[in-house]
């Protein structure tokens, strides 16, 4: 019986030894709100904020270190720390020690900062961020695939780069091709001919490339719409040339029924003439 309570006692104990430890684990968590990697143009502001989360309402923070690890360096720097250092003049952290701001960002700051948090209860939690520099689009090329009629657009580091097609110097739509792999593709849809341009583009300018095939065929569509034009006018014409022969030619005939009309115009027999000269003998 003694050893049935022992036993019992320290299971009891290892019980309420698990059940705090379990407990004064969970009651910190620190994470950062953007999970991917942050991008900041060069001379901007990085702002990285975390949210810290305790479970206990009488618990509190007490201290808060924010670290920087360059992508070349294996050591940690830290930038601030709550509630006794802040770095330079660069670093300001702002709203309970939850948001970070770097000034005049350069590309030295890249790499990995890390936020960790204690609690009075000397719990500590961290996260990691990856800072890089937001990069302008650099040597676009044009690469064809000819017996798949496939052209590749290719970009070297560009951050958020977006693609534009463009046959002789007009967008690409359906009816020339299809474009895929979010816009770096172009299934042709017509024969490579002609001169097919790439644009890359992100918030920091755009670069392009052209590739030039053989010259495209000249439809003889132009050529077809050309002689209906000129059928159409020279049926024109000569519409209006009959109408205005036609107008010349009902005027003489009026001009000549009239004038047989005319009495003025009439010659007097020969032989009345004569005999009225007979008489007057």
């Amino acid at each position: 019986m003694v050893e049935m309570g022992l036993l019992e006692l320290q299971w009891f104990w290892l019980g309420l030894v698990f059940q705090l430890c379990v407990l004064q684990s969970s009651s910190l968590s620190v994470r950062f709100l953007n999970q991917q990697p942050v991008y900041v143009v060069s001379g901007q502001i990085l702002i990285l904020q975390v949210q810290i989360d305790l479970d206990s309402p009488d618990d509190s923070i007490t201290k808060v270190i924010w670290e920087h690890q360059a992508k070349r360096n294996s050591g940690k720097t830290v930038v601030a720390e709550y509630p006794t250092k802040s770095s330079g003049g660069r670093v300001a952290v702002e709203k309970g020690v939850a948001v970070m701001k770097l000034s005049n960002y350069q590309r030295t700051d890249s790499g990995e900062y890390t936020v960790t948090a204690s609690d009075r209860r000397g719990n500590q939690k961290s996260a990691t961020c990856t800072v890089h520099e937001y990069e302008a689009v650099h040597h676009v090329s044009v690469m064809v695939n000819v017996s798949h009629a496939v052209l590749h657009c290719r970009e070297a580091w560009g951050t958020d780069p977006t693609f534009s097609w463009f046959h002789e110097q007009a967008a690409v739509t359906q009816a020339v091709g299809k474009v895929l792999d979010s816009g770096s593709t172009l299934h042709l849809s017509i024969p490579l001919c002609g001169h097919f341009t790439c644009v890359v583009s992100n918030k920091l300018g755009h670069s392009s490339a052209t590739y030039t095939a053989e010259p495209c065929e000249k439809s003889n569509g132009g050529t077809a719409v050309a002689v209906v034009c000129l059928l159409l006018l020279l049926l024109l014409a000569g519409v209006l040339g009959f109408l205005y022969w036609r107008r010349r030619s009902g005027t003489n005939d009026w001009r000549r029924l009239v004038s047989s009309e005319d009495p003025a115009n009439r010659a007097e027999p020969a032989y009345l003439c004569d005999v009225g000269r007979e008489e007057d003998v």
